[in-house]
């Protein structure tokens, strides 16, 4: 979805500040990390690359920021029979954005295709076109395929402008070809105390038994992400984030200690890894992550 608290002009990170003050445009940027900050950026850049204002871009009064100025829009559908697969920002015909949309679990191909074919068309307002991808990670290696080809091809006078939470989860081909902006790493997620969600204080009691879980207990454990899929992905993320967060605290201990064996959580968290790469890009069935991820978890504190 857009985002709901438009990012000024001077909040912009400095890299895309001077890329609307000199204007040398590049064809792609990829903006990596979590939360809101990368999408709000990612927002006013492609509103910048259009501004007609002669200072800070977005002016905010110029027609392209007028047109470019968010409104109630309809929800994006990645196959097309509910709803659009993809969206203008504002009701500007040159600015494009792609995003998994409501209850939607992947970017689809056919969501690629369809802006590299309004791409073609040229611009409307006889300046920059931009066409943003949110939700990146969640490309699929066809997706990746057919954006790596767009990226490799831009059309003329076009630039792509790439969000994921972690650049990670891109081909090497495509990092390579963009100009990169990270942000800053959220908070380590609460696990314990009033400040932690419930569920999450829940699912560390789970992670906090392991050693002594059975096979059996952590299937059972895996069977609450069972169902619509969408949901029950979001809840599976949870369970990543917080296992791997959970997983941290445990070496630390373990240092202290003095007895720091790091080869089994090391294991751990690549499998972790790959469950997240295995449920974003790969449409892996949830609970099935899940009982990964347990047995994972189990193993690095079990041996």
């Amino acid at each position: 979805m857009l985002a709901s608290a438009p990012m000024s002009a001077s909040e912009l990170p400095e890299l895309l500040k001077r890329t609307l003050a000199s204007q040398r445009i590049h064809s792609a940027y990829l903006l990596s990390g979590s939360g809101d900050p990368p999408r709000d950026a990612a927002l006013c850049f492609a509103r910048g690359l259009v501004c007609s204002g002669a200072l800070d871009k977005p002016c905010e009064e110029c027609p392209a920021c007028r047109r470019s100025a968010e409104r109630e829009l309809p929800e994006i559908d990645g196959t097309g029979k509910a709803g659009p697969l993809y969206r203008h920002i504002g009701d500007h015909p040159d600015l494009l954005w792609v995003d998994r949309g409501e209850g939607g679990t992947r970017v689809r191909i056919g969501q690629i295709r369809a802006i590299q074919s309004a791409l073609r068309l040229g611009s409307h307002e006889g300046g920059w076109r931009v066409a943003v991808i949110a939700d990146a990670e969640w490309l699929n290696v066809e997706a990746q395929n057919a954006l790596l080809r767009l990226l490799e091809e831009p059309p003329d006078r076009t630039s792509l402008v790439l969000i994921a939470a972690s650049a990670a989860a891109l081909l090497p081909t495509i990092r390579s070809r963009c100009q990169r902006v990270r942000f800053p790493a959220e908070p380590p997620l609460p696990l314990r105390g009033d400040e932690a969600e419930e569920e999450v204080r829940e699912l560390v009691e789970r992670l906090d038994a392991l050693a002594s879980a059975t096979l059996p207990d952590l299937l059972d454990w895996a069977e609450v992400y069972r169902g619509t899929r969408a949901p029950a992905a979001e809840r599976v993320q949870l369970l990543l984030m917080a296992g791997s967060q959970w997983l941290r605290e445990r070496v630390g201990e373990a240092v202290v200690d003095g007895r720091p064996n790091l080869r089994p959580p090391l294991e751990a968290f690549h499998i972790l890894a790959s469950c997240r790469k295995d449920l974003s890009q790969r449409n892996a069935n949830p609970q099935m992550v899940a009982e990964r991820a347990f047995l994972a978890l189990r193993q690095a504190v079990s041996a």
